[in-house]
C-alpha cells in the first residue's frame, strides 16, 4: 500500500533529509586513509545526534550502527570495524536519520584519491545514473520509466551491471515503504507517480557481474566476482507541477572539493527534474 504524503509531512521530511545530506558532508569532509570504518561511524552518529536526531539505521532489523560502510568490492550493508581505508578506496556511506517522525536515507560513494581510471569513469556513470532517473520521476509516469532509465543508461550504453536484489524505495515514517523503484524494468510499467510520492532512487552499479553474495556477518553484500561497486542514493518527493530533491549532494560536494584525501566524482549534467 502506497502512503501519499501531505504537503506538511513533505516539509517535515525534507528537514530530515537536508539532515542526513548534511551528515554525509561531515563524512566527506573528514574521511581520509587511515580512518576505520567504525571512526566514520562515529562521526556520523555525533553529528546527528548534536541536531537533535537520531540515526535511523541504529536498530532496524537489529542493526547495530548509524552507518553502512562498503568498501571496494563492497555493495551495500557494510558494518563498520576497525577495517583501516587506504588509498585508492571506494567507500559507500549509506546515512539514514529519523527526526520529527520521519525518516531520510541517502548514500554517497567516496573515492580516496587517485585510481585506476576505469574505475572512476564507473563511479562518475554510476552517480550520473542517478540523475537520469530522477529526470524520470515526474507525476504521470511509472516507476518503470525510472527503472529503464537507470538501466538502459548503465547496462546497455555503459555496459556496467546492476544489482537486481536490491532496489529503491519509498519512505516517509517507515525506512522502506511501497513503491519498489528497481533499478531495471520496462518503460510504462508499475505504479503511477503521483503528488505526495516520496521515494529514494538508488542505483547499486557492478563493474563486474551482477551478481552479488552475502558475507558471514549476516549484513554485508558484495559482488560474486569481487569487483568494485558503487552505490548512489537520493530520496525525491512528487509535487504538483514539480519534482523536489529531497537529499541532496551539495554539502557533500562541497566538502569534497576541499578535501585533498578525496578524488571528487564530477558528473556533466546534474539533472532536476521539473
Amino acid at each position: 500500500m502506497i502512503y501519499y504524503k501531505t504537503p506538511e509531512e513533505i516539509e517535515l521530511i525534507r528537514d530530515c533529509s537536508l539532515l542526513v545530506s548534511k551528515a554525509l558532508a561531515e563524512v566527506g569532509s573528514r574521511i581520509k586513509p587511515g580512518l576505520t570504518t567504525l571512526d566514520l561511524d562515529k562521526i556520523a552518529e555525533e553529528y546527528i545526534r548534536d541536531h537533535h536526531a537520531e540515526p535511523a539505521f541504529k536498530g532496524h532489523k537489529k542493526y547495530p550502527y548509524t552507518l553502512c560502510v562498503s568498501v571496494n568490492e563492497q555493495v551495500v550493508h557494510g558494518m563498520p570495524s576497525g577495517r583501516e581505508l587506504k588509498p585508492g578506496d571506494v567507500v559507500s556511506v549509506d546515512c539514514g536519520v529519523k527526526k520529527n517522525g520521519f525518516l531520510s536515507d541517502t548514500a554517497y560513494t567516496y573515492l580516496l584519491g587517485e585510481t585506476n581510471p576505469v574505475i572512476e569513469k564507473m563511479l562518475v556513470d554510476a552517480k550520473q545514473s542517478l540523475f537520469i532517473g530522477i529526470e524520470k520521476a515526474v507525476a504521470g509516469n511509472r516507476v518503470g520509466d525510472i527503472s529503464f532509465a537507470i538501466q538502459n543508461y548503465i547496462e546497455h550504453e555503459r555496459k556496467y551491471h546492476l544489482v537486481r536484489e536490491l532496489v529503491g524505495h519509498g519512505i516517509g515514517k517507515s525506512l522502506h515503504e511501497d513503491p519498489e523503484v528497481p533499478n531495471y524494468g520496462k518503460r510504462g510499467s508499475g505504479p503511477v507517480l503521483k503528488e505526495g510520492l516520496v521515494i529514494a532512487i538508488e542505483p547499486m552499479v557492478n563493474l563486474g557481474t551482477k551478481k552479488v553474495v552475502h558475507e558471514k556477518d549476516g549484513w554485508t553484500i558484495r559482488t560474486a566476482d569481487r569487483s568494485i561497486s558503487a552505490h548512489y542514493e537520493l530520496m525525491v518527493a512528487i509535487r504538483k507541477n514539480e519534482t523536489e530533491l529531497m537529499s541532496t549532494f551539495e554539502f557533500l560536494e562541497l566538502e569534497e572539493q576541499k578535501n585533498k584525501e578525496l578524488k571528487p566524482i564530477v558528473i556533466q549534467k546534474e539533472i532536476l527534474a521539473n
